[in-house]
């Protein structure tokens, strides 16, 4: 009765957040969905007492657009290349690094450092070092990682300038994403680790289990819920992937005169938004949302048969 009676005073100091909540997140998924079903809506056009139709119009030009095709591939190829290869390190690496005592905390750090590190700007610096800059004939100007490949006889690639291939691009791009996620699933896995009972290897090793049968057997099944989570959180994060191709392309989103070739999902979201067609930027909102909603679903079903808690 007493807490009851004092209720009031907690949503009292909850009613600023709530507020905030409802206005900032709440309300515009509303309006969202809303606009996604009038036809061609424009904010300009409503606000001068235009009117819309109500339908399926703005999604069924969205998925006509060619450009919405490419858009979709390309979130597609990033997402399914990046969220297994990042996992999959991200695990030897944890691994590698809970059996290292000496200097663990400042490889910790050092593995850290590029989830607080600014996207645009290491996208900057990775486009630097891909870059070619005049002719391949010059050693001088082949770029870094050409000079790097030189050394093994490789012939220089142009990897991210004008008349490259899309495999190239994709390729700096994977490497790129990869790299930039590794620090946040290392530091989930590290920490799934460090919470594994000693018992089990000790158990292992007196058996004469080896290193390799030992990894599967036990480090990968105690890891799987963390396995799970970084999945999942991965491919929402990879069908949101905007800021690394920006970085390392710039707005055009793809190498010049090639304008939009590595565009994403949410590229083309921004796209529609600069045209003044929020009714084709909130369809293809919503579609994306469709699509990782049922990736989700489809991990957690999964995770369901194979994690062990």
């Amino acid at each position: 009765m007493e807490g009851s009676k004092h209720s009031w005073k907690a949503w009292l100091y909850l009613l600023p957040v709530i507020i905030l909540t409802l206005v900032f997140t709440v309300w515009p998924i509303i309006n969202t969905i809303r606009i996604a079903f009038l036809k061609d809506y424009s904010m300009i056009g409503a606000m001068g007492g235009k009117t819309y139709e109500f339908g399926f119009a703005n999604f069924s030009k969205v998925v006509t657009y060619k450009r919405f095709t490419t858009c979709l591939k390309n979130t597609v190829l990033l997402c399914v290349l990046t969220v297994p290869i990042s996992t999959m390190l991200a695990l030897l690496i944890a691994v590698c690094l809970n059996a290292i005592k000496p200097l663990q905390r400042l490889l910790q750090t050092i593995f850290f450092l590029p989830y607080v590190t600014n996207s645009i700007a290491i996208g900057m610096v990775f486009a630097a070092m891909f870059n070619m800059i005049g002719k391949p004939s010059s050693p001088d100007s082949v770029g870094i990682i050409n000079n790097f490949l030189g050394i093994f006889g490789v012939a220089p690639i142009n990897w991210i300038n004008v008349g490259s291939e899309y495999w190239a691009n994709l390729t700096v791009m994977v490497i790129y994403i990869v790299w930039n996620a590794l620090p946040f699933k290392i530091l989930v896995l590290l920490g799934g680790l460090q919470g594994v009972n000693k018992q089990y290897y000790e158990a292992a090793k007196v058996d004469g289990t080896s290193r390799v049968r030992t990894f599967w057997r036990i480090t990968v099944p105690m890891l799987s819920p963390m396995l799970a989570y970084v999945l999942i959180t991965g491919f929402i994060g990879g069908f949101k992937e905007y800021s690394s191709v920006v970085g390392v392309f710039g707005e055009n989103m793809g190498p010049a005169g090639q304008k939009g070739a590595l565009n994403t999902m949410v590229g083309f979201i921004y796209d529609s938004l600069s045209q003044n067609n929020q009714g084709r930027a909130s369809a293809a909102a919503l579609i994306l949302f469709g699509i990782i909603l049922v990736v989700t679903m489809i991990n957690l079903y999964v995770s369901k048969k194979k994690v062990h808690y």
